[in-house]
């Protein structure tokens, strides 16, 4: 008995739980959630990097295994409830713009990645990555989780099949007549109404009573994959610094441009993604301190630089931070506790790849959607009285969801926000890094790659 009582305190005292008015059983519940909403990754990042020519089984074991890293060092050194993998949008321009489209091997593309992850580190020591965090103007800070809120609910849209392209407006409404996307409705009704009700639990028993229902209904996929590849070394330590460096018939200058402009992109991207996810969602959460500060901001970027490094050594694009955290944190997600149930349970995926993908799109998708029902909430805080700060605050929110990237919206707020206070005589009012930051991103829009 009193050492079972030793063990909850010792969890309670590491992880803050009664500080932070939470406790392990709200904390594992979230880190499941988050994790079930995220999994798609695992499946999805192995299938887009296949194509750049690297091994599917390897790349999945890569996706685990970094995930786990970023997820676990996010918990335990950070104390935050937020989990990283391979980002989405970070990884099609790892395959279509880097490897397909300047012509670059897969090898050099890792070794820009690792390149890029030392930088990061280098900026969180040296405290650069924080210091642009806190210039972020606060209408900003809540744009970006309502911004993050519409994004989160286009994915959960899109993922089901209840929202799908359409060649003349672009975007319309699925078929709901076909059962994947009937199973999306009754697992949003579902979800929905258990959130209306206050159930503790409500996205996580939404998703798997969604995942069950779609078994009769001929969804849910119960198949294994008997015939999985439990090896990482086509992908392990494959990085190619000599073949990234290489002059050719560009010389120098030209080689040097390339690589700066790869590893520039592939910086900027990943900063504002996770910077953008970060505030977004400690926003919601309440995490923010009087002054608009995430504490421990910085470990949480040291673990997003150490992840990315760590991924490219084991194969696999840019790691990030992973905006489904957010459906971990509305299942009552406060402490590092929660990332470290997902981060166990990324490593867990390793043994259970024939077996891991029984959690259909359909059941995730309402998650996302309910997630971004309730981080829209942030934006009843912005002034839109005023309209120097309203354009950039709309920017950033409206352009995350069309352009379908996190640090578009970040960088189109960032980019507005001084032209509107330069033009209004409120410069003062304009922190000096933001000019700084406006300055970069139209340079990058302009010149760099996309």
């Amino acid at each position: 008995m009193s050492t079972k009582n030793t063990n909850v305190s010792s969890v309670d005292n590491y992880f803050k739980l009664s500080e932070k008015k939470t406790d392990a059983k709200t904390e594992i519940i979230a880190g499941i959630t988050t994790f079930i909403t995220m999994a798609y990754i695992l499946f999805v990042n192995p299938d887009i990097l296949s194509k750049a020519g690297m091994d599917y089984d390897a790349v999945f074991i890569a996706t685990c295994l970094s995930g786990a890293i970023g997820t676990l060092i996010m918990g335990f050194y950070a104390n935050l409830p937020f989990a990283q993998a391979p980002g989405m949008g970070l990884n099609a321009f790892f395959t279509y713009g880097v490897v397909m489209g300047l012509g670059y091997t897969w090898q050099q593309a890792l070794a820009a990645i690792f390149i890029s992850g030392i930088l990061f580190i280098i900026l969180t020591v040296t405290g650069v990555r924080e210091a642009i965090v806190d210039a972020i103007p606060t209408s900003l800070k809540y744009a970006i989780s309502g911004g993050i809120g519409l994004f989160i609910a286009l994915l959960g849209f899109t993922s089901s099949g209840i929202i799908v392209s359409n060649p003349d407006t672009f975007l319309a409404f699925g078929s709901f007549a076909s059962a994947p996307v009937v199973l999306a409705v009754l697992g949003l009704a579902i979800t929905g109404i258990l959130m209306a009700r206050n159930y503790k639990g409500s996205i996580l028993i939404g998703i798997l009573v969604t995942t069950i229902i779609g078994i009769p209904m001929g969804v849910t996929n119960t198949a294994i994959n008997a015939e999985f590849a439990f090896d990482l070394s086509p992908t392990f330590m494959q990085m190619d610094f000599a073949g990234l460096l290489n002059l050719g018939e560009a010389g120098l200058v030209g080689a040097l441009t390339s690589v700066i402009t790869v590893v520039i992109s592939f910086s900027l991207v990943d900063m504002f993604d996770t910077i953008g996810t970060l505030i977004g969602t400690a926003t919601k959460a309440g995490m923010l301190d009087e002054n608009g500060r995430l504490p421990d901001m910085n470990k949480a970027l040291m673990a997003d630089a150490v992840a990315t490094s760590a991924g490219a050594i084991l194969g696999t694009s840019t790691v990030t931070t992973f905006v489904e955290s957010a459906s971990g944190v509305a299942e009552g997600g406060k402490t590092g506790l929660t990332s470290v149930t997902t981060g166990i349970l990324f490593l867990f995926s390793i043994f259970l790849a024939p077996v891991a993908g029984i959690v259909p799109a359909q059941a995730t998708a309402p998650a996302l959607i309910i997630v971004g029902v309730l981080m829209m909430g942030a934006v009843k805080q912005i002034n839109f009285d005023d309209f120097s700060e309203a354009l950039p605050a709309f920017f950033t929110i409206a352009m995350m969801p069309f352009t379908y990237s996190i640090a578009n919206g970040i960088a189109a707020g960032l980019i507005f926000y001084p032209i509107m206070k330069l033009a209004t005589g409120k410069s003062k009012e304009v922190h000096p890094t933001v000019y700084i930051l406006a300055i970069l991103f139209i340079i990058k829009f302009t010149l760099l790659p996309h």
